[in-house]
């Protein structure tokens, strides 16, 4: 399975887990547990609206390792089913709830099979989410839910000066250069609205994460990989897809590594400390008379 570094792994985007539908990019098992640890651990308030102790089937589309999956097994009596396309993501899954390999677009369920049908981070980069929110639907007799980020909307505090302006231009110019929305989670809304999906409630769930003293092996590699450039360089092609020129890109990685190499200085004297929020967008939506009809109709 493809690892995606550069802005995405040292800012640690919270895109997609798997490749679901041939469009989303893919990341390492080592990855998605890092960037989703301690996900639902502070407060799981905004999952509420699922119902989850009245669910008796429920299906986790685009699983990734299972850490939602985890959450839902461990909140409600009934079965929780793992749905991925990547076999190593689906061992790791398989941890916590049985798993089935399948595309978010084509899942390999029966009409009705599920009571509850939700997928967290996946939808902001589905070129057509509307498409997987008609099969979620299909294959729910009641209620469809989406936890997605809000990309564009991440707060950096950090004890190195220049880190969360130097985050936010990567991170834009990242950003820049994807196709789908990264920015849907705070506007899911409108996709369920697309896909006939009656809105029930949206909550909103701020993922913090810290970085401070004692500091873990996976924190002093982010800052060496910062102080070298690489993850930056790595993610060069995708930058220059938007806006970004070439010699901004190099401006850019030149301060970026600046930047790290102040980071790695205020290790060493353990005075650095950063705390990342990423916002979650939890929307709960019930099947409508008109749900799922476009999937029905492509047979």
């Amino acid at each position: 399975m493809g690892h995606v570094s550069g802005p995405v792994a040292e800012i640690d985007l919270l895109l997609p887990p798997s490749d679901l539908s041939g469009f989303v990019r893919e990341f390492s098992e080592d990855y998605l547990r890092r960037t989703r640890a301690g996900m639902w651990d502070d407060s799981r308030a905004a999952l509420s609206p699922l119902e989850l102790d009245s669910r008796e089937r429920i299906l986790d589309v685009g699983c990734g390792t299972g850490e939602l999956s985890r959450v839902l097994a461990a909140e409600s009596p009934g079965e929780v089913i793992g749905c991925d396309a990547d076999p190593e993501l689906l061992r790791a899954a398989g941890e916590f709830v049985p798993t089935v390999a399948g595309d978010a677009h084509r899942l390999p369920f029966p009409d009705d099979a599920f009571d509850l049908v939700v997928c967290q981070a996946l939808l902001i980069n589905l070129p057509d989410p509307a498409a997987a929110l008609d099969e979620f639907a299909r294959v729910s007799t009641d209620l469809v839910a989406a936890v997605e980020p809000n990309n564009e909307a991440v707060e950096i505090e950090s004890s190195v000066r220049a880190e969360g302006a130097l985050e936010r231009r990567a991170r834009d110019a990242y950003l820049d250069g994807i196709d789908t929305d990264v920015a849907l989670g705070a506007d899911a809304r409108e996709v369920f609205d697309d896909a006939t999906l009656d809105v029930l409630e949206t909550r909103r769930y701020d993922h913090v994460r810290t970085i401070e003293p004692p500091y873990s092996d996976g924190a002093v590699r982010a800052a060496r990989r910062k102080a070298t450039g690489a993850g930056l360089a790595d993610d060069r092609e995708t930058m220059l897809d938007g806006p970004l020129t070439a010699a901004e890109y190099d401006e850019l990685r030149s301060e970026w590594r600046s930047m790290g190499r102040d980071v790695i200085d205020q290790m060493e004297d353990r005075e650095y400390r950063r705390a990342e929020a990423v916002p979650f967008f939890v929307t709960v939506g019930r099947l409508s008379d008109g749900a799922g009809t476009r999937t029905h109709d492509q047979g």
